[in-house]
């Protein structure tokens, strides 16, 4: 049976360089902040070419630390794509502001900003102060910077980039995180980058915002841990993870290469019967890919594709059934006042497809051939 994620063939490879990691921190028994979370900061960094990184507890955590040290609060709103994982808006009640639901684009899945440009304008008419915008990087692909960023500026908004799926990817030729006030990222298992429980990141180019991440995560501290000085959080990343994740880091620019690979096949075998994600622009901006998804005409086609996967044998997932706007806890929160129909429209005929580094030829082809009987 073909995986939809497979992470047993990675450790099987990597098996002999991890029981070393780990035994290595068993041995020191610095169970937290230990050397192997500061040597896997400055090797993150390195890796997408930021100035600062932070990890943290898990990725959420990263986003609620991004929001306190930008010192976001009652009266302000926060711009959040709807199409997307809860967390991205969940953290924003959390410090007291509002999220604010922007559309996003149908062929990359993420934030529109003409869009976020109206949405601003209704949360401004709600009394609401503009401070900061999220997008998501979905699925692995970098969200437009350029066409975000002039919104921003003009609104003096702070700009979160939400890169949980999205390390390693790259915009213009830069790394997915060096963009924006701060970035984040995710560690979940599941993740391109992922360890083996819960881990984060922070990356920002700002000494003061990584100086006020540092004491965030550490309960708000300030020279040492009785003097707190901020309000802060426990969101450390524990130095097992870290070591797991320094011996991951090791192939994965391989991993990638080898995602761009799986990626192309999909695309070249199933662009004539779906509209498939975009490759690539030619401008340097390249997808981690965390997940293939592909849109179906309708959602009785994907019902059929989906039924029949699962037939052969071959998982499939929808990310994500239902736009945030449209779930219970956000249904009252300010949105674009001209409606989210791509949201609501992709979330209606999207499907995922299995997405690892690790899918043979083979098994891809299986996949493929599945969905290309059941159109012709």
């Amino acid at each position: 049976m073909t995986a939809f994620i497979d992470l047993t063939t990675q450790q099987a490879r990597l098996k002999p360089q991890i029981d070393e990691a780990m035994a290595r921190v068993l041995a020191h028994g610095q169970y937290i902040l230990g050397p192997e979370v500061a040597e896997l900061e400055s090797r993150l960094a390195e890796f997408a070419g930021a100035r600062h990184c932070i990890t943290c507890a898990n990725g959420t955590d990263a986003l609620q630390l991004a929001l306190m040290a930008l010192g976001i609060g009652r009266g302000d709103a926060v711009f959040c794509p709807s199409f997307t994982f809860a967390a991205t808006a969940e953290v924003v009640p959390v410090v007291g502001a509002t999220p604010v639901f922007t559309d996003v684009d149908a062929a990359s899945f993420n934030m529109s900003a003409e869009s976020l440009a109206r949405a601003v304008e209704a949360a401004r008419a709600r009394g609401l102060r503009p401070a900061a915008v999220i997008p998501v990087d979905l699925f692995g692909l970098p969200a437009d910077r350029d066409a975000i960023a002039p919104v921003a500026e003009a609104e003096g908004m702070a700009v979160i980039i939400d890169s949980a799926q999205g390390f390693g990817a790259q915009f213009r030729g830069q790394g997915s995180v060096t963009f924006g006030d701060i970035a984040t990222t995710s560690f979940f298992p599941a993740k391109p980058l992922g360890c083996y429980g819960d881990g984060g990141a922070v990356f920002t180019a700002d000494d003061a915002l990584a100086e006020a991440l540092r004491s965030l995560r550490v309960h708000g501290k300030g020279t040492h841990k009785y003097d707190n000085v901020r309000i802060g959080l426990n969101s450390r990343l524990d130095t097992l993870q870290a070591a797991i994740l320094l011996v991951k880091l090791s192939i994965y620019g391989e991993e990638i290469a080898a995602r761009q690979a799986v990626a192309r096949r999909y695309h070249d075998g199933l662009a004539e019967y779906y509209s498939v994600p975009p490759i690539g622009d030619g401008n340097g901006t390249r997808s981690v890919w965390a997940q293939y998804t592909l849109k179906a005409r309708d959602g009785e086609q994907r019902d059929r594709a989906m039924a029949a996967l699962k037939a052969a044998g071959i998982p499939s997932a929808i990310y994500y059934p239902l736009p945030l706007h449209q779930q219970t806890a956000y249904r009252d929160c300010p949105a674009d006042p001209a409606g989210l129909g791509a949201s609501e429209d992709l979330a209606a005929r999207v499907f995922s497809l299995p997405m690892h580094p690790y899918l043979q030829p083979d098994d891809q082809d299986r996949v493929i051939d599945v969905l290309r009987r059941l159109e012709r």
